[in-house]
């Protein structure tokens, strides 16, 4: 764990597809609410693509994956300085230098971590999400991006939470 002593009362969910991060920012909004704590929920796919008209799957087939990137950068210059946020980022977010500087900036990072098999199971058929088509196993090309993205979700987690066999309730209990 990192230094949580951070100025802002923000929570960032980070991880990899299908780890239940909006999930996970629905149900951490609800019991805040129990609390007498008011957060709003941001999912960055979903503001995206309210602002895009489409969605992600065709924002990377019509204007590929460094415009999306480009658009997640553009989104949180424009959440700096928000407080009371709980900020549900996509997979892919974390992978750009800049972006993590500023999800850094933006509060508590927590990374959200499953094993290559859970992963799989939820994704399975799932057929929206662009960066799954692909000819190799799935076990084996999750295993391969995993490989790649868990040093950088680790490196800008402030905390880190195995969502293996939890329930969210569970899991937004070890957040708090």
């Amino acid at each position: 764990m990192k230094n949580c002593e951070k100025a802002s009362e923000n929570i960032i969910l980070i991880g990899y597809m299908a780890v239940g991060k909006s999930r996970i920012g629905r149900e951490l909004v609800e019991v805040l609410k129990e609390q007498n704590r008011d957060y709003e929920l941001l999912d960055c796919d979903s503001l995206i693509e309210k602002e895009a008209g489409c969605t992600v799957a065709e924002i990377f087939e019509r204007f590929g994956q460094d415009e999306f990137r480009k658009r997640e950068t553009d989104l949180l210059k424009r959440l700096s300085g928000r407080t009371g946020i709980i900020l549900s980022t996509g997979g892919g977010m974390p992978l750009k230098e800049e972006n993590r500087a500023l999800l850094n900036e933006l509060g508590i990072v927590v990374y959200l971590k499953a094993e290559v098999s859970t992963i799989a199971d939820r994704v399975r058929n799932d057929k929206t999400r662009p960066l799954l088509k692909t000819d190799k196993a799935l076990e084996t090309h999750i295993g391969d991006m995993l490989k790649e993205r868990n040093p950088i979700y680790e490196s800008l987690a402030d905390i880190t939470i195995s969502v293996d066999g939890k329930s969210p309730r569970e899991i937004v209990g070890e957040i708090l």
